[in-house]
């Protein structure tokens, strides 16, 4: 994340306040884009910011981080009072900052607390109900690919397909992937094919057979 001093001092100060009193989130997430900027993370490779975020995301990120490391489960129903009161920005910070949650801690996600959790599942199926490319993407990283169930998961994956998303958003694809989410893969194309419409390319790392 690129910032600027200024920015970068904002933001440091706003992690200690969100380890000292969660209730200073709600100020936080609102100036964050403000205070370290907007764009994308990686303008080169991702110029929207839909598969890897904008800078303003992980700053919320960062945040996410350091209310959940400072107060475990007590961060849950803070969690879901920022993202249910949040815009579509704020909302990607909070889904961001589960990733990040997940990625500083075994990486596997089974170390996030089990409110958090509990609430951040929720709020992941939520994300992928939106018709909004950067926020069902930020539903598909480390936090919702270790922790939605196999259902969820597979049909989440096909829908970033069908929203032309590129399939770099989904954390830890060809590990997860699976034989089902292959045949869903192929019914899709087929259906494609047989309404005469295009078939995006990103099917096929779906369907090919997986490294041993």
């Amino acid at each position: 994340m690129t910032e600027t001093s200024a920015g970068e001092q904002w933001l440091a100060s706003a992690e200690a306040d969100a380890r000292r009193d969660p209730a200073t989130m709600s100020r936080a997430f609102a100036l964050a884009a403000r205070k370290v900027g907007r764009g994308p993370v990686r303008p080169d490779t991702d110029p929207a910011g839909v598969v890897h975020g904008a800078v303003e995301d992980a700053a919320r990120a960062r945040l996410v981080r350091a209310l959940v490391g400072a107060h475990g489960d007590g961060a849950a129903p803070v969690l879901a009072e920022l993202y249910g009161r949040g815009d579509s920005a704020e909302r990607r910070g909070v889904l961001r900052g589960l990733d990040a949650v997940v990625e500083h801690g075994d990486g596997h996600g089974d170390d996030v607390p089990p409110a958090v959790a509990t609430v951040g599942v929720e709020l992941a199926q939520d994300a992928l109900r939106a018709n909004e490319l950067a926020l069902v993407a930020a539903a598909m990283g480390p936090f919702g690919s270790s922790h939605l169930d196999a259902h969820d998961w597979r049909h989440a994956v096909l829908k970033l397909v069908f929203m032309g998303i590129s399939l770099d958003a989904v954390w830890g694809l060809d590990a997860r992937r699976d034989d089902e989410l292959a045949r869903m893969a192929r019914d899709f194309a087929a259906e494609r094919r047989a309404a005469g419409r295009p078939v995006p390319a990103d099917i096929s790392r779906l369907t090919s057979e997986r490294s041993a």
